[in-house]
């Protein structure tokens, strides 16, 4: 009774902090010019770029999904219940599965299992060929995509757990909890896998290393500790999926910061710098690419943090979160378009409208180009010309 009681409360706030968010974002107009869209301005074009393939997922997106790209295939999932198998190379849709009235995260998979979740908890398991392998039930609502490998599914739920179950028959082998803060913030979230350790960010700042099968808590790193008064100013969650470059990790909270941390170290702090994102970043060998919460755009130096250019055209636009492919990094907005801008200096140098509405799954940088999951749950591929 006092699980399901305190479930329901945590839901509540979720809610309320999504609203509260959106309503003092970009797009709705209080009559503040301070929050409004920056115009699209004209580009040109110096590196041109095109969709070559567009595939039909279901209807709907939302935070808790990001396609998964496993060898020659990409496995995706839309709001409304559906879990598709879709080649990369030609967008050709292999099978398509309705699995539930309404999913809130997805897609984890290793190539051999498929992972989704329902807002009520539910984790539904296929196989590779979309035949239903089992169900079992997390904790409370679930809006990460699941993690998938070691013979386990992980899976991160609104009361503050990370649950893991059996890959093959979906039996609970364990489950780690931590102490959350009040309110948390519904945004993009990923987990991955660094050095053999599951990488999960949390609420209040941290980011936990796990190992996979037994649920050990390795490392426990601070990306940003919460300042403020309120329970709203003290929100601070680490938001996108960790970056790691070389023996590098870099995270970045909301109303926090951008931390690297040295694995070679243990895991010691190298830098942090205050910022604020809702979504994520993307990184190479030289720098990360930060989409601030209001859509100003920062490159910052991999080695010290230095700010090495600022891009403020996209203001307020709602980016989600980056990939880069080569010497361009590429952002989603809410209008469906695709902004490219040159990696060196931040100019932007392309644009490419996808359409669907609002982006919330990240970009993602493919073999074959950088995949984007529409505002409409349908796929497509981006190539540089």
């Amino acid at each position: 009774m006092a699980r399901s009681l305190t479930s329901k409360v945590l839901s509540r706030s979720l809610a309320a902090l999504s609203v509260a968010l959106l309503a003092g974002c970009s797009w709705f107009g209080s009559g503040d010019d301070r929050g409004k869209p920056a115009p699209l301005m004209p580009v040109v074009t110096k590196v041109p770029a095109s969709v070559v393939w567009r595939a039909p997922v279901g209807n709907g997106s939302g935070y808790g999904f990001a396609p998964a790209v496993v060898g020659d295939s990409v496995f995706a999932a839309s709001s409304n219940g559906v879990v598709a198998r879709v080649d990369l190379a030609t967008g050709a849709v292999q099978w398509s599965k309705t699995v539930a009235p309404k999913l809130s995260a997805g897609v984890g998979s290793d190539g051999s299992l498929v992972v989704v979740a329902t807002p009520k908890g539910e984790v539904i398991a296929l196989d590779a060929q979309g035949e239903e392998k089992w169900r079992q039930n997390a904790t409370s609502e679930v809006n990460t995509p699941p993690w998938v490998g070691k013979g386990v599914v992980i899976v991160k739920s609104g009361d503050y757990r990370i649950q893991a179950f059996n890959a093959e028959n979906g039996e609970r082998i364990w489950s780690v909890q931590r102490l959350g803060p009040a309110l948390a913030l519904r945004a993009p979230s990923r987990m991955t896998m660094v050095q053999d350790l599951v990488l999960v960010g949390f609420p209040g700042g941290r980011l936990l290393a796990i190992e996979p099968t037994i649920g050990a808590v390795v490392w426990e790193g601070i990306v940003a500790a919460p300042v403020g008064a309120s329970d709203l100013d003290r929100v601070n969650d680490v938001v996108g999926i960790p970056i790691l470059e070389g023996t590098t990790l870099c995270a970045v909270a909301y109303q926090g910061r951008v931390t690297c941390f040295d694995i070679k170290t243990g895991g010691s702090t190298l830098w942090n710098v205050s910022y604020s994102s809702a979504v994520g970043m993307a990184g190479d060998s030289k720098r990360l690419y930060v989409p601030s919460s209001r859509g100003n755009f920062t490159a910052f130096d991999l080695k010290d943090g230095t700010v090495l250019w600022r891009q403020d055209a996209l203001l307020n636009r709602a980016l989600n979160e980056p990939a880069v492919l080569g010497n361009v990094v590429m952002v989603g907005d809410f209008e469906g378009q695709v902004h490219l801008m040159d990696t060196d200096n931040g100019e932007l140098v392309g644009r490419v409208a996808v359409g669907g509405g609002r982006m919330l799954a990240p970009l993602q940088t493919t073999p074959q180009g950088v995949l984007v999951q529409a505002g409409d749950g349908s796929l497509a591929l981006i190539r540089v010309n």
